[in-house]
C-alpha cells in the first residue's frame, strides 16, 4: 500500500531542492521541488520521495497516531519497507 506520511524536515539542500526528513529513527532524503517554501522543523507529507504538502506538528502527530492505532508502521513505510 502506498501512503503519504508526515515527517519532520531536519536538513535542507535548497540548491538541489532536497531535504532530509525524520520519522522516528528513520532518515530519508526527499525532493521538496513541489513546495514553494520549506524550513527546517516543518512537517511535510511525503509520498514516493516527494514532499506534497506542509502540515502543522499537531496534524502530523494526529495522523501518525491514527496510523499506529490502525496497525500500520509509518517508520517502516518511510524507510521503504512494506508489509505487503
Amino acid at each position: 500500500m502506498c501512503l503519504a506520511l508526515p515527517a519532520e524536515v531536519i536538513s535542507l539542500d535548497l540548491a538541489r531542492q532536497a531535504a532530509v526528513v525524520a520519522l522516528g529513527p528513520v532518515r530519508k532524503e526527499i525532493s521538496i521541488a513541489l513546495l514553494d517554501e520549506v524550513a527546517i522543523g516543518d512537517f511535510v507529507l511525503v509520498h514516493v520521495g516527494y514532499a506534497l504538502h506542509r502540515l502543522s506538528p499537531e496534524e502530523a502527530e494526529r495522523t501518525l497516531s491514527m496510523m499506529r492505532a490502525a496497525g500500520d508502521c509509518p517508520e517502516a513505510e518511510l524507510a521503504g519497507e512494506s508489509a505487503a
